[in-house]
């Protein structure tokens, strides 16, 4: 995955070309997501030939195992081979190592029309003094929102400021001790902090989803915030991942809650990326899995909540966080049925730095809201977060072959345009 092959990546050289203008009127033809001229305007030849070889790397079970293994043993060693995982998975999937390296990245991508979520990605600390610190970084990727308009939603990671062994305590209902429940109400104190200050500035916030044994206590979290804080319009945002059988309904739950509550409601939309981990967790405890049992079950549900969301849109705020080109297309036609605005703030579309690029940039060239998740980070902290992506894409080869096809698609259009 990350060094396999990395050698032999030639140093970066980035040209930017004129793109589309992002205010275009609103149409009822729908965007051409096979638009690969528009999908890869921003990146040179070289930039398309290094995510290809990165790609077809990471589609390899074997080379990403192995990689992997051999990225953790390199820096724990501290073998230097930072730069070379820099300008490589890092370049491919990160902004940078700090919100100000990212800032230029969220700069290039706002050529396009397309808006940057930074995401710090830094995972598996569990003390108190690196938890307070994480909220701090937070609260300085709102202070950044607040500064550019390019940046239009923050975004945290519920393991990322509680420990995650408290998060599955309390979703379980177990008894506390005194210091767990001292533990929990620094826990609360976080989101309320993030929340609050998300709220002052403007600018929504959206809660990530974790694994199911944790998801009560966050989902609680999370509707005590909305009550809060979404009076006037959704500034904080849950997440529901649609390949949980329940999630329809809770979604559905939420927005009656929300009703009764006299508040918005904000969603984030995914179809989910713990399906493994789930269904062995479910196994070995001898509970029924909570994921659905094949794909179509799980498309289906996604575009049911899109249908519901969009039924619903006097209430609801969304963000359709999918890869999936059917389920944009969906909710683009969903938008022109209901004669919504191409740029009607309350539906947003986003997806991961690095993947679907046909989705985002067509999406934003026909004036719809799009924003990429920028992870951002100290590449050994950010290196859980990048083999996590790359074992999810290694998994879900439809998506690394749909990458591959694309990227050779526009290599071979620029070819034949040159002749």
């Amino acid at each position: 995955m990350l060094l396999l092959g990395a050698f032999c990546l030639p140093k970066e050289r980035r040209i930017i070309l004129p793109v589309q203008p992002t205010d275009a009127p609103p149409r009822t033809i729908l965007p051409d997501l096979g638009d690969t001229r528009t999908a890869f305007a921003p990146m040179s030849d070289r930039d398309l030939w290094q995510a290809q070889w990165l790609f077809r790397i990471i589609g390899d079970p074997t080379l990403t195992k192995v990689g992997s293994s051999l990225s953790r043993f390199a820096l724990a060693v501290r073998l230097p081979v930072k730069g070379i995982i820099k300008a490589t998975i890092f370049k491919q999937f990160c902004g940078g190592e700090t919100i100000e390296e990212s800032l230029k990245t969220a700069a290039r991508l706002a050529q396009s029309g397309v808006g940057t979520i930074l995401d710090h990605s830094v995972e598996g600390q569990e003390d108190d003094e690196a938890l307070d610190h994480t909220v701090e970084e937070i609260l300085r990727t709102i202070d950044a929102a607040k500064q550019r308009a390019d940046i239009p939603f923050s975004v945290f990671k519920p393991s990322g400021i509680a420990p995650v062994q408290l998060l599955t305590d309390v979703s379980d209902g177990k008894a506390l001790t005194e210091e767990d429940r001292r533990e929990w109400a620094l826990v609360q104190g976080r989101v309320e902090r993030i929340c609050a200050a998300a709220a002052k500035a403007g600018i929504p916030v959206l809660i990530d989803a974790e694994e199911s044994w944790m998801q009560p206590a966050i989902d609680g979290m999370a509707d005590a915030m909305m009550a809060r804080f979404n009076k006037e319009k959704a500034i904080v945002f849950n997440t529901v991942q649609l390949y949980r059988h329940d999630r329809l309904a809770f979604l559905k739950a939420s927005h009656a809650k929300a009703v009764a509550g006299g508040y918005h409601i904000g969603m984030k939309l995914v179809r989910g990326a713990y399906m493994e981990k789930e269904r062995e967790r479910a196994a070995e405890k001898g509970y029924p899995s909570p994921i659905h049992a094949d794909k179509p079950a799980v498309d289906r549900d996604y575009d049911d909540a899109l249908r519901y969301c969009a039924a619903h849109i006097d209430r609801f705020a969304v963000c359709v966080g999918t890869h999936n080109e059917q389920s944009t297309l969906l909710m683009a036609r969903l938008m022109n049925e209901l004669g919504l605005p191409h740029a009607d703030k309350r539906v947003w579309f986003a997806q991961l730095l690095g993947m679907s690029d046909n989705i985002s940039f067509n999406m934003a060239a026909a004036g719809y809201n799009v924003a990429k998740y920028v992870p951002y980070g100290p590449v050994r902290e950010v290196l859980p977060y990048l083999i996590r992506r790359a074992e999810e894409n290694t998994s879900a080869r439809g998506q690394t072959g749909r990458e591959l096809g694309l990227i050779q698609a526009e290599r071979s259009r620029r070819v034949k345009e040159r002749r």
